[in-house]
């Protein structure tokens, strides 16, 4: 029964590569990959076998675990499409990711703030992230890499034929080998779904990811908002406003009275009285 188990979760696995479209290799083809290359089709691209990519899965899983401390191990990449894979298979196995642009001297200068050993380094595409790799090289750091029909093997120890073009393989590929890293420490067991879905390590577009934050906003300033229509407040109709106008129009405009300067009483020079100066009073402060 453990036999079947294990040979339908790897049929599983397999549609899913086929699904993402693992097998979809270059039309280049190195020399040190042909070995992994099941035929080439007539329009040049070569077919990478899925039963190699799966053992070579397999065997990339147990070297990570048997690392003691996750923290050791350094997942890295520097395309686009593998960064969101890289966070995502580091939250969920403990590695540490470096999603991005390598800086140089990262495992060789000591000097540096980001300087780091690490027991292992996994990687997306060697021709990518040639310098990781050679500095890799030069520390004695084992090196797991997903390589396509036309990637450099140089300094690479476990290369899992793959393509490593295309934002769904990449995922598909970080996801089987963070499960199979966590069936193999116990978290899960071998027949056990993992609950964490695909499509969490597919890359998403900048764009894809703004739409549903913009339809909340959006949804947040409708809501609850009143009608400031002119219905709503009872406002007079356009078609009623020239009959206001006219209404206004009859009424007589008010003209202020004549005033007779003539009949106002002036005061003489004797009927003044005489009124003594003002005296300021003291400031009273409140005590």
């Amino acid at each position: 029964m453990a036999a079947d188990r294990v040979l339908s979760q790897k049929e599983e696995d397999i549609q899913l590569m086929l699904g993402s479209h693992v097998h979809l290799g270059t039309k280049n083809c190195d020399y040190q990959m042909e070995r992994y290359v099941f035929k080439r089709r007539s329009d040049g691209i070569h077919i990478i076998n899925l039963a190699r990519t799966w053992e070579k899965l397999l065997m990339a899983a147990r070297v990570i675990v048997a690392i003691e401390n996750p923290q050791d191990i350094i997942v890295q990449s520097a395309r686009p499409y593998g960064q969101r894979a890289v966070l995502k298979f580091a939250q969920y196995t403990g590695a540490h990711a470096i999603a991005g642009r390598h800086t140089p001297g990262t495992f060789t200068n000591q000097l540096q703030t980001s300087f780091c050993e690490p027991r292992l380094l996994i990687l997306t595409d060697p021709r990518t992230d040639h310098q990781p790799i050679k500095e890799a090289a030069l520390g004695n750091i084992p090196t797991i890499a997903f390589c396509d029909t036309d990637s450099p093997m140089g300094y690479v120890d476990i290369g899992i034929p793959a393509n490593n073009k295309g934002k769904h393989s990449i995922g598909c590929l970080f996801w089987l080998l963070a499960r199979m890293v966590l069936q193999m420490r116990g978290t899960l067991r071998p027949g056990q779904k993992w609950d964490v879905m695909v499509d969490l390590f597919f890359y998403r577009e900048p764009e894809e990811a703004k739409e549903p934050e913009d339809e909340e906003i959006a949804q947040v300033a409708d809501y609850g908002m009143p009608d400031y229509t002119a219905g709503a407040l009872g406002a007079t109709p356009a078609d009623n406003w020239g009959a206001s106008d006219a209404q206004w129009g009859d009424a007589p405009t008010p003209v202020p009275a004549a005033v007779d300067y003539a009949a106002v009483p002036v005061a003489t020079a004797g009927e003044w009285e005489e009124v003594s100066a003002p005296v300021d009073a003291a400031p009273v402060f409140a005590a």
